[in-house]
């Protein structure tokens, strides 16, 4: 069973970010929370139109947002390619996103473009500039919203499983702190993929590998508390710390510490930060994973009412505990309420097949 229970949590976490990311189309980018409980109720329980004049409005309950969208491209690339073609991707977004796109943010696939695909757009298309002299600055999560099908392709395979996910994430964003912190993203989610719980052991788990020169990432800093008699030089290509792999388990150890409690769990929104920065949404996603790590509905679902940037924030909460449970623990409403949401599951069997079979590399 060691195969299939795989396969089932990879398509968990593949699934569990298309159901995020649908489930926060309609009330997407709420910051006023009274408006948001007078447009959907008290509680949102499932898929939704977005409300006219408003984000997403010409789409419809249980579609995708372009993050969706481009994450289905990244898909379909790993699974016709049979891994990591970056010529392949970037030719697909060079023919199925961008000559959609004007440069407007209300605008192309999924009713709205983020601002790295933006910048990504302008570059390629305006400025005629070649893939990797294309990103930008934006500090947000959409490079996690497609590179996490990397690590669940790559997660027997950490080190190659951090150098496709740095390049990708280069093509759209080039800050040093968005790129580690996407990366640490898809180092958690490659252990959730391999069977790990994301609680208070998790980031030993990540650190033992950044030792061994599995992860990139220097870990000097935490590992020896003397100070330091030399000043060695930071390897290229290494994060300079290994404090975005320390940072899922010192969330979870306050999301599980009954002298810390977050109530309702939705506040994390606040507590973290309702908007659309890579620092905000990670504390938040992994908060929900932890707390509620065999309960996918309840996960998504706070994920969803916390207003701001929610899509994102249930997209990348979704796929880490969409990870734990596997996607036979998923509520089959959720599956069923998903546009296409059967041509999505069998590539997300079919990416995780792959995953499967790529076991024996790196296994933690």
């Amino acid at each position: 069973m060691f195969g299939p229970a795989i396969q089932n949590r990879a398509a968990g976490a593949i699934m569990g970010a298309f159901i995020g990311d649908a489930l926060g189309l309609g009330p997407h980018w709420y910051y006023d929370l009274a408006v948001l409980r007078r447009d959907y109720g008290d509680w949102i329980t499932t898929y939704t139109d977005p409300k006219p004049g408003r984000y997403h409005c010409d789409l419809k309950a249980g579609q995708l947002s372009q993050t969706g969208i481009i994450l289905r491209l990244m898909l379909r690339s790993l699974v016709e390619r049979g891994g990591y073609d970056e010529a392949d991707f970037c030719q697909r977004m060079d023919e199925e996103i961008f000559p959609f796109l004007n440069g407007m943010p209300v605008n192309g696939p999924g009713g709205y473009t983020q601002q790295s695909i933006r910048d990504a757009w302008r570059k390629r298309v305006q400025q005629n500039l070649p893939w990797g002299q294309t990103g930008g600055q934006a500090d947000t999560t959409e490079a996690i919203g497609r590179t996490l099908a990397l690590a669940v392709r790559y997660a027997f395979q950490p080190q190659e499983m951090a150098a496709v996910i740095s390049s990708n994430t280069r093509l759209t964003q080039i800050d040093g702190t968005v790129v580690t912190l996407t990366v640490a993203y898809g180092s958690v989610l490659s252990l959730l993929v391999q069977g790990h719980q994301l609680n208070r052991s998790l980031s030993g788990k990540l650190m033992r590998l950044a030792r061994a020169g599995k992860l990139p990432f220097h870990t000097m800093a935490h590992t020896d508390l003397q100070p330091p008699q030399e000043d060695l030089p930071c390897e290229s290509g290494y994060s300079v710390s290994p404090d975005a792999l320390l940072t899922p388990s010192y969330i979870a150890a306050a999301a599980l510490d009954p002298d810390i409690r977050i109530e309702p769990a939705w506040k994390v929104s606040i507590v973290y930060g309702m908007t659309c920065a890579i620092y905000h949404q990670l504390p938040a996603a992994y908060h929900l994973t932890a707390r509620f790590p065999n309960d996918f509905e309840s996960a998504v679902l706070h994920a969803v009412n916390g207003g701001g940037e929610n899509e994102a924030r249930a997209a990348l909460t979704g796929a880490l505990v969409g990870a734990q449970v596997g996607l036979s623990g998923i509520p089959r409403r959720f599956l069923d309420g998903l546009d296409e949401g059967e041509a999505l599951q069998r590539l997300a069997m079919d990416l995780g097949s792959k995953a499967g079979a790529s076991i024996g590399e790196g296994k933690s």
